[in-house]
Order: structure tokens, then sequence, then C-alpha cells
């Protein structure tokens, strides 16, 4: 009983190692942080990375000023709006693994181009 308890364990630990493994990277991030989990997964394997690991690489004002629309529609910007500012977690409308829809889309329409969810 003893050695199947003990091969069981290794069966499942091998397989959430490769469940890990499988999560699949955009390319434009596995480009930069390769496979190192952990590089944007600053709160654990199995948690959102934080705000903070994010902005390690992306800057808050650039972001802004990259989806600034016309003074006219000035709060549409997803990144600086009316109702957060610039203070809109990442994960709100951004998934690595699995493409997001947007918080505010429910009242707004964003119209970018290049939304990478």
């Amino acid at each position: 009983m003893k050695n199947f308890n003990i091969i069981l364990g290794l069966v499942l630990l091998g397989l959430t190692s490769l469940s890990v493994q499988s999560a699949e990277i955009r390319d434009y991030h596995k480009d930069v942080i390769g496979n190192d989990c952990k590089t944007c997964h600053d709160n654990g394997i199995k948690q959102f990375p934080s705000d903070e690991s994010c902005l390690q690489c992306h800057d808050v004002d650039d972001l802004a000023k990259q989806t600034a629309r016309s003074e006219e529609d000035k709060w549409q910007n997803p990144h600086n709006n009316l109702h957060y500012g610039k203070e809109v977690p990442c994960q709100e409308c951004h998934g690595e693994h699995t493409p997001k829809e947007p918080l505010c889309s429910n009242c707004h329409t964003f119209k970018f181009d290049k939304h990478k969810g």
C-alpha cells in the first residue's frame, strides 16, 4: 500500500507540472520573458499577477498615451478614464492565458485594433 501511495503521489505531481507547462503564453510576452512563469506570477503560480508585476515592463502613462482618444472622447480611454483614472487593475481587462472581456465593455465600446485581451 505504501508503494501505491508513493506512485500515486508521483503521478499526480507529474500531471500537475504538465498542466503548468501547458499554459499558453502570448508571443509578445514569450519573446521577453520566455517560459519563466514566476517573472509575472509574483503572487504564486495559481494567482493572478499583481499590478506591480505588470508595471515592471508596462508604463501606465505610456499606455494612457497609446489609447488616448480625441478631447471629446478623452474619458473613453481604458487606461485613464472618468471612473478609475489610471487605477484600473490590469487583470480586470487583460488575461495572458485566456482573453478577457474588458470590464468597461458593458457600457463602453472600445474599438482598438490592437486590443490584446
